[in-house]
């Protein structure tokens, strides 16, 4: 017992010592704007001799053309491979390799999208002659080179990740490391290599193949976000779909990189044991000189209001599951922070609405949860997702969910409720800004989506001003039929 009460007062010192730093925040970050565009956002702090390092590019899926879908998490995977200087033995004896490899990729994408009138032989022989120019190139190759460096250099925690809104790449280093990341991170944004395109292509195909194509639950996630939206990009799935992945080449890839994955589209937060004035004249000395590219246009395309709901099943080897998504609009419209309100309210902690409901009382469901997605720079979905309990049915638990939202359309929240959101807040910020890439992962979110990184500072009391009335407005305005997407997946014989 002495052991947990060790626990629970260090817990305690940890949230209080993070709620006091959250509570300062406004003025511990410090921001410095190079003449480029490029956004660095720091933040001191010398709890340990570490830095978290995150590089936020404003571009995610939802900027993709048509002919572009899968490009930026293609991309994020391109972009581990190299540069001029990196990952070759060199480079100048491998660029020509390369070219060629585009080429004859190109020709045999051009014959292959033919179908039926393209010509076996030659598509043969291109493939031949693609394998063989791939095997060449193989030679020239030095595979992890940024991870290796980073690693033998005390780094930890070196990732990346692609969603609707944007591509970050981060990583935890030593302090005395920053010069490190500094020259390594400059160099791929002006001179990333995408070699082995084609090989990650097929490892992407593939990664589409093992977690969609033969996951009854990623198609009916991406089946029913596609249903959803008639029009945004927002219902395209990140990866793509096969056949846009399996027409995607390096040029558009270069292009589409060249293009976004510049200064004036990336924001950049270093976290930790730091001198700001030094890390602004450490950032502008490798950063500063970078030309910068495009700026991401806003996706003109608005999604119909839905006018019906819409119901998608997927049969496939997997228990039931249900999903039921509402359109909504997105941060910082004020309803936005109504339907933070409501998913605490419903599905966080033992004590919300529908976990008590449907998995305490009615014993219905083994989980329920709710959410906003799949992005966040435009209008998304609130959506609940649960898992009915055997022997309950899908139809049992959607009525079950119906009944507790026509309960917020006329039962008003407590003052007991919304004090208890409003310390699960508090707690769940102060957690996520307890470590420097917690912070440095809200701040580049925040400053990316919602046009500023105060949002984290704003967010709660925007929250403490929400009425119980404002709930009940916003669940008779949004939770109606006509604007409601249900999605489940029933069981392959029970289907047949």
């Amino acid at each position: 017992m002495k052991s947990v009460a060790r626990c629970l007062v260090a817990l305690a010192i940890l949230v209080n010592a993070a709620t006091c730093f959250a509570q300062g925040l406004a003025e511990r970050v410090q921001e410095h704007t190079l003449k480029n565009g490029m956004k660095l956002l720091m933040v001191e702090r010398h709890n340990s001799p570490t830095v978290a390092a995150w590089i936020r590019f404003k571009v995610g899926s939802v900027d993709e053309r048509s002919d572009e879908r899968g490009l930026a998490h293609l991309l994020e995977h391109m972009l581990f491979k190299g540069t001029k200087t990196l990952g070759t033995r060199d480079y100048a004896a491998e660029k020509p390799i390369l070219d060629k490899i585009e080429a004859t990729a190109q020709q045999l994408m051009a014959e292959k999208v033919k179908r039926e009138q393209a010509d076996p032989k030659k598509i043969e022989k291109l493939t031949a002659e693609l394998a063989a120019l791939e095997k060449e190139a193989e030679k020239y190759v030095v595979k992890e080179e940024f991870a290796d460096i980073y690693s033998r250099n005390g780094g930890s925690g070196y990732n990346a990740f692609t969603s609707k809104d944007g591509t970050t790449y981060l990583i935890n280093i030593p302090a005395n490391k920053l010069e490190l990341w500094a020259a390594i991170e400059s160099d791929r944004m002006q001179n990333a290599v995408l070699r082995e395109f084609y090989t990650e292509r097929s490892v992407v195909m593939e990664e589409r193949r093992r977690s969609y194509d033969a996951e009854p639950e990623g198609k009916l996630w991406e089946t029913f976000l596609a249903d959803a939206f008639n029009a945004h990009p927002n219902g395209q799935p990140t990866i793509g779909w096969m056949s846009d992945i399996e027409n995607l080449t390096r040029t558009k890839a270069e292009n589409f990189l060249h293009k976004y994955y510049a200064p004036n589209n990336a924001i950049v937060a270093i976290v930790g044991d730091i001198d700001p004035q030094k890390t602004i004249a450490l950032v502008e000395r490798y950063f500063g000189a970078i030309k910068p590219g495009t700026p991401v246009p806003p996706v003109a395309v608005t999604e119909p209001e839905q006018s019906g709901e819409k119901r998608t099943e997927v049969i496939g080897d997997a228990e039931p599951e249900l999903m039921i998504g509402y359109h909504k609009p997105t941060l910082p419209a004020p309803d936005d922070y109504v339907f933070d309100v409501i998913d605490m309210l419903l599905t966080n902690g033992r004590t919300s609405r529908l976990y008590k409901k449907l998995v305490l009382e009615q014993k219905l469901v083994t989980s329920v949860s709710s959410f906003g997605a799949p992005g966040s720079r435009y209008p998304n979905l609130f959506i609940i997702s649960a898992t009915p309990r055997a022997p309950h049915t899908v139809a049992e638990v959607e009525q079950a969910i119906y009944q507790e939202l026509e309960r917020l359309k006329t039962e008003p929240m407590t003052h007991e409720e919304l004090q208890q959101i409003l310390n699960q807040l508090e707690f769940e910020e102060s957690r996520q800004m307890a470590s420097n890439g917690g912070l440095a992962r809200n701040l580049t979110e925040y400053e990316a989506i919602a046009g500023t990184w105060r949002y984290l500072i704003e967010h709660r009391q925007r929250v403490a001003k929400i009425t119980p009335e404002d709930v009940m407005r916003v669940a008779k305005q949004y939770f109606t039929r006509q604007n409601r997407n249900v999605g489940y997946l029933t069981k392959a014989e029970g289907g047949q």
